[in-house]
């Protein structure tokens, strides 16, 4: 792959950050951002714990999912507050996806201040996301097509963004918003995903406060190098063309694919799989012999 630096800053102005970053969809990293915040000392695991330590929650892991079952099942469920000491205390991969702030803990609501950056947030899902030191999420885009900030609190988090003129180098499977399963985005093999080698994409590092601005349909890895949990502030798409993309995704795409995958189980992950290899090699093939002519 080819890893370029994100923009860093320690601090925008809204215009600049509306004419340089938000209207031309490019990523930014914002130092230490949160640290503005009057209640930015609460946002830690002692918090956490003492506010929603007995809730249970459920807990995913880096495997693939079961083409058994549905693709959004949890793997185990543990109390918050058993889940923070198991990942503070030894390496794991369990992780929490999408715990909803207004639903479960909406107490920390108050806690945070949404960003004058001229996004108009979608003020019912700001979510939470949590992890262990070896926790890692599947290079995916977001279903939604939304906009969105993400902060990073407690230890570090490293990120690898890709905007969507690479999915044909990531292997991209059919309908989902996800690449193939056993890419290893750390160690990537380019003699099994030869593509690979040329998509072109920004790496971040993230430590406790920083705050990093996602365009919508960027294609994200999220890896937690220490534990530690994220905010997430959506923003749904305002343009046309890009609010009905965003239905197909939501409401025709993702639910033909869930058709397909009950009828059909696991002849239809692999059919996916397949096809991704097989479109990928095609534009790497097409890329390549582009590179020759000139």
């Amino acid at each position: 792959m080819i890893l370029e630096n994100v923009d860093v800053v320690s601090d925008i102005s809204k215009e600049d950050f509306q004419e340089n970053y938000f209207k031309k969809q490019k990523p930014l990293l914002i130092k230490n951002y949160a640290s503005r915040w009057e209640a930015f000392d609460k946002w830690n695991f002692d918090f956490i714990k003492e506010k929603a330590g007995e809730q249970e929650v459920p807990l995913y892991d880096n495997k693939p999912a079961d083409a058994k079952k549905s693709s959004d099942a949890p793997v185990t469920k543990m109390k918050m507050k058993d889940y923070i000491d198991t990942i503070k205390s030894k390496p794991s991969d369990l992780r929490i996806f999408f715990y909803i702030i207004t639903d479960r803990l909406p107490e920390l609501l108050k806690n945070f201040t949404y960003p004058d950056l001229g996004i108009k947030f979608f003020k019912r899902l700001p979510t939470l996301f949590f992890g262990g030191s070896e926790a890692h999420v599947l290079m995916h885009y977001d279903v939604d097509l939304g906009d969105f900030m993400h902060f990073h609190f407690e230890g570090k988090k490293r990120i690898l963004l890709f905007d969507q003129k690479q999915s044909k180098f990531l292997y991209k499977v059919p309908l989902s918003v996800h690449t193939v399963y056993d890419i290893d985005y750390e160690n990537p093999d380019y003699e099994k995903f030869p593509a690979l080698k040329y998509a072109t994409g920004i790496e971040i590092f993230m430590e406790h406060g920083d705050a990093l601005f996602i365009p919508g349909a960027f294609w994200h890895f999220n890896r937690y190098l220490e534990p530690g949990f994220s905010m997430s502030l959506r923003a749904l798409p305002n343009k046309p063309k890009v609010f009905v993309n965003m239905l197909y995704h939501v409401f025709v795409m993702r639910y033909t694919d869930k058709i397909l995958r009950k009828l059909f189980k696991s002849e239809w992950v692999d059919y996916k799989q397949k096809w991704a290899y097989e479109k990928a090699t095609e534009a790497l093939e097409k890329h390549l012999s582009k590179k020759e002519k000139v």
